[in-house]
């Protein structure tokens, strides 16, 4: 940030021993400090706020391109409902079929053609 050497803070020491004196520059040297490590403890807070800001966004931007590309849920939950109506028009079929009085000889299964006695008509 700033490029400070070793002379230029001699330089500065002095002219502070000029001004202040000897006898309240190492109050004014202890506040001072105290200021600045105050000032970088703020400054590096805020980095790291922005930091993990930037982090959380790039985690939710993640996930969304994730969620596009893959669709893993949306064909689980379609599997599930199709399971689901396999099971349902199986389950009515059972009920149907056992439900009927004169026991399964004369039962057809659902959905098959119900064939005449009648001659064949080929």
């Amino acid at each position: 940030m700033f490029d400070v050497g070793f002379f230029e803070l001699l330089l500065i020491g002095v002219v502070a021993l000029l001004v202040v004196g000897p006898e309240r520059l190492p109050k004014i040297a202890r506040t001072a400090g105290l200021w600045l490590g105050k000032g970088r403890r703020f400054i590096n807070s805020v980095k790291s706020d922005i930091e993990q800001e930037l982090k959380t966004e790039e985690l939710k931007r993640i996930l969304a391109e994730q969620k596009r590309a893959n669709p893993m849920h949306e064909i689980i939950e379609d599997t599930r409902h199709a399971f689901d109506d396999i099971k349902k028009k199986t389950e009515t079929a059972v009920q149907s079929g056992t439900t009927k009085p004169g026991g399964s000889a004369g039962t057809t299964p659902a959905g098959a053609p119900k064939s005449d006695d009648g001659p064949d008509q080929s």
